[in-house]
């Protein structure tokens, strides 16, 4: 039996009792069934008090565990913002790193086009020098062979 059923049976007991006569707050009970119920609550007392404790110990241990978890959280929580703060120092020096490798392509690509542009301007001077040379060459052909009919003509006379 469980002490709230034997309770019930010591309520009732007292509820049906007779009451004393000419007294309103006192009544006849039973003392040996009153004796049984108490006997019959001291009996299941120790099974009741141990799953109280039961209860205790596995809401405390329900408790210590949520604890663990709750700090191994908090753990790996703040593992994880290491990390990602981490991965942003790591962005942000490899930001740095592309903006200044960028920096260094742009000054070499600016070396390489200004190199490039003396390149092709030495050769276009060559190369207008060699046809001024050759238009002088041209120039002096073409006078050359101006000449030539009149000194044609003056030997033929």
């Amino acid at each position: 039996m469980i002490i709230d059923d034997i309770l019930d049976m010591m309520d009732d007991l007292l509820d049906n009792a007779a009451s004393v006569p000419f007294s309103v707050k006192k009544s006849i009970v039973d003392c040996d069934q009153m004796r049984d119920y108490i006997n019959e609550i001291r009996l299941n007392l120790p099974q009741e008090i141990k799953q109280a404790k039961l209860i205790v110990r596995d809401r405390q241990s329900i408790i210590n565990d949520a604890n663990k978890e709750a700090d191994n959280i908090i753990r790996r929580a703040e593992d994880r913002a290491k990390v990602i703060v981490s991965n942003d120092e790591i962005t942000k020096a490899a930001k740095a790193r592309a903006v200044e490798i960028m920096n260094q392509a742009q000054s070499k690509a600016k070396e390489i086009r200004n190199a490039a542009n003396q390149y092709i301007d030495d050769v276009l001077v060559k190369t207008e020098d060699c046809l001024q040379a050759n238009l002088a060459d041209v120039r002096k052909r073409r006078q050359a062979i101006k000449t030539l009919p009149a000194q044609n003509s003056q030997n033929t006379k």
